[in-house]
């Protein structure tokens, strides 16, 4: 089964919408890796400061792959300067 991915990012005030055009920057080349099955980013409808991507992967392995990604790294070194925190990453085993 697949492995999904939740990742919550909560900008810091003044910065929703350049998280938001980072996070939507790297949507086109995730999709792109081999073993992306799914990487979709959602706004809070009542905190538009949160975003979480919902990501689908066939294995860990494809993950590991894609967090070494260039483009993904360089998001990783703005998450200081635009987010109230490191980014909340929850891991689960699709099961249906």
């Amino acid at each position: 089964m697949a492995l999904t991915v939740i990742a919550k990012f909560v900008a810091k005030a003044g910065k929703e919408e350049q998280l938001r055009k980072e996070l939507l920057e790297r949507i086109e080349p995730t999709r792109a890796e081999a073993g992306c099955i799914a990487y979709d980013l959602h706004q809070d409808i009542d905190n538009p400061a949160v975003l979480v991507f919902l990501e689908s992967w066939k294995s860990k392995e494809d993950l590991e792959k894609h967090l070494q990604m260039p483009y993904l790294q360089s998001l990783l070194a703005l998450v200081d300067d635009i987010c109230v925190e490191p980014p909340e990453i929850r891991l689960a085993n699709q099961i249906g």
